[in-house]
């Protein structure tokens, strides 16, 4: 190891990410810092005003180039159209990070076919069908890699978000898989697992479970998003050229091992 090769480690300089969820919470966060980075960055969310006002904010950071996509998880030509506008500006894909997500939830026993679906949809159908949708492009890059955004409770007894979490540790299950079905293409997959993290999703909690969701983990806060930026630059750079079907717990140390 050299200087000049441990100075491009992190470096995503002529790469091009999709970011989904990018317009706010931790997919703002890495958006921010893959642009930072030399990465250029498409944001992705269901708001066509957020979209544009994070493609500004992120052009001003320097680095790299910025664009914002509305797209609809739940929506497969939605995301094949992303996959396209994204071609379209940039050339290509080398980057896809699944973090849009849904945090609807119902008590076990009180479940509705209706909220089943929309879990499942935006959070492990929408990110499969992305990945098949970037796949052509992926192929093509000498730098492949997807982070699954998934969460620490994928891994818990976590009968309150039970939907939630199920989906998410299917998702896992699914990083594994394709971490190895890709592999002999030279795409890494790999997921990010946080745990409590101060967004609105969390923010949409009463108070008390705020802070009992913050007090969950032996470092007793709940991390800022900023804080998953430096484990998602590892999955996506040639920092973790080694890495795949692997799973980074950034979560303060809430799931035992």
């Amino acid at each position: 190891m050299d200087r000049t090769k441990l100075s491009a480690l992190f470096d995503l300089t002529g790469r091009t990410a999709i970011v989904t969820g990018g317009t706010r919470g931790i997919g703002r966060a890495i958006a921010e810092g893959f642009v930072c980075a030399g990465a250029n960055v498409v944001v992705a969310s269901r708001k066509a005003e957020a979209c544009a006002e994070t493609e500004a904010h992120l052009r001003s950071l320097g680095g790299g180039d910025a664009l914002g996509v509305p797209t609809h998880m739940g929506d497969i030509e939605a995301l094949e159209a992303l996959v396209a506008a994204t071609v379209e500006r940039f050339g290509g894909v080398d980057i896809v990070v699944n973090n849009a997500a849904t945090g609807l939830t119902m008590p076990i026993g009180q479940f509705t076919p209706e909220a089943w679906d929309k879990q499942f949809e935006v959070n492990l159908r929408g990110p499969i069908f992305l990945i098949q949708a970037a796949l052509p492009y992926l192929e093509r890059s000498e730098h492949a890699s997807v982070i699954n955004v998934i969460s620490a409770g994928a891994f818990l007894a976590s009968s309150n978000v039970a939907m939630y979490a199920s989906a998410k540790a299917a998702l896992m299950s699914f990083t594994r898989s394709m971490g190895a079905g890709l592999a002999p293409k030279g795409i890494r997959v790999n997921a990010l697992a946080p745990g409590t993290v101060d967004t609105d999703m969390v923010r949409a909690n009463s108070p008390e479970a705020q802070a009992a969701m913050a007090a969950a983990s032996p470092m007793k806060r709940a991390a800022h998003p900023d804080e998953m930026v430096g484990p998602a630059l590892l999955l996506a750079s040639d920092a973790g050229s080694f890495m795949t079907g692997q799973c980074i717990l950034a979560d303060g140390g809430m799931v035992p091992h």
